[in-house]
């Protein structure tokens, strides 16, 4: 089984992306790898390792810290979906991958839906993990995000907390850490630091958290048929619950898969045997 290892990538904008790779000698099918708002690209580190045991080593995954997130630069400015979009294209362009297979969780999952209907040739196959908010919202509704801030699972992390230890007694608190397994921590020990005052919190910037959000609320997921072939990962406790909630995904999807999973929002942390197997089956289909 092939480790991952640790690499940087400039943008043509001049970020640095450091991203995770997974590349056995066998590896023929590149594989992008996206976390959601406030995540790292380390939530896939069990998950790519078992899908290459499983694919036979056959698959290069690559698994950036998006911009703003884990060891990637946090500029002031630039968190549309148009600039993350620009981001991961770069990064196909310089790994000399024409298209792949990409799988995106929650905000990454609305953000490849976009870039697959805008550039579908990018793509093998669509792999969204319980996408946030696939249609456009009204106007509106930016008055509750203070209350999205305060209450959303993920947005809890980013502290300030005193001590290290106040960071992880909140973590064991939440859906995706509630087990607290091996993978969970370490998961954890990825998406936090000491800052410079000596208190802890997490490496995701709260300079990204209200344009993200903007471009959740003010952009539609689709506006028209993508033939891609495409798996929906729908937990039981996720965002896409209802059949309203499922309609635009069966509406513009013309070659779309559900997976239903009994767990929650975050499957690669929470049920990892089941979600593997979900996109090995999936992806073994296409082949």
């Amino acid at each position: 089984m092939s480790q991952a290892t640790r690499h940087t990538f400039q943008t043509p904008s001049g970020i640095t992306l450091s991203y995770l790779e997974w590349k056995p000698e066998a590896a023929t099918a590149p594989v992008l790898l996206l976390h959601g708002m406030a995540d790292h690209a380390g939530v896939w580190t069990d998950f790519a390792a078992g899908l290459n045991q499983r694919l036979g080593n056959g698959c290069h995954i690559i698994a950036p810290d998006l911009r703003g997130h884990g060891e990637s630069d946090k500029p002031d400015i630039g968190y549309s979906f148009t600039d993350v979009i620009a981001d991961l294209t770069a990064l196909m362009a310089d790994q000399h991958w024409p298209s792949a297979h990409i799988l995106g969780h929650s905000w990454a999952g609305k953000m490849i839906a976009i870039w697959a209907r805008q550039h579908p040739a990018q793509f093998r196959s669509l792999l969204l993990v319980d996408p946030a908010f696939i249609n456009a919202l009204p106007r509106w509704t930016k008055i509750t995000f203070p209350l999205f801030y305060r209450i959303l699972p993920f947005l809890k992390m980013l502290g300030p907390f005193d001590n290290k230890a106040a960071a992880e007694a909140q973590a064991r608190q939440l859906k995706q850490y509630r087990d607290w397994t091996p993978l969970q921590q370490q998961v954890f020990e990825g998406a936090v630091e000491e800052k410079a005052d000596g208190r802890w919190g997490s490496k995701f910037t709260i300079l990204a958290r209200e344009p993200m959000f903007d471009d959740v609320m003010r952009v539609p997921g689709f506006t028209q048929t993508v033939d891609v072939p495409a798996l929906l990962i729908q937990p039981t406790q996720g965002i896409n619950r209802t059949e309203g909630q499922l309609k635009p995904y069966k509406q513009f999807l013309s070659n779309l898969h559900i997976c239903t999973l009994e767990t929650s929002h975050w499957p690669f942390l929470t049920a990892p045997e089941e979600f593997e197997d979900a996109i090995a089956t999936f992806l073994c289909q296409l082949s």
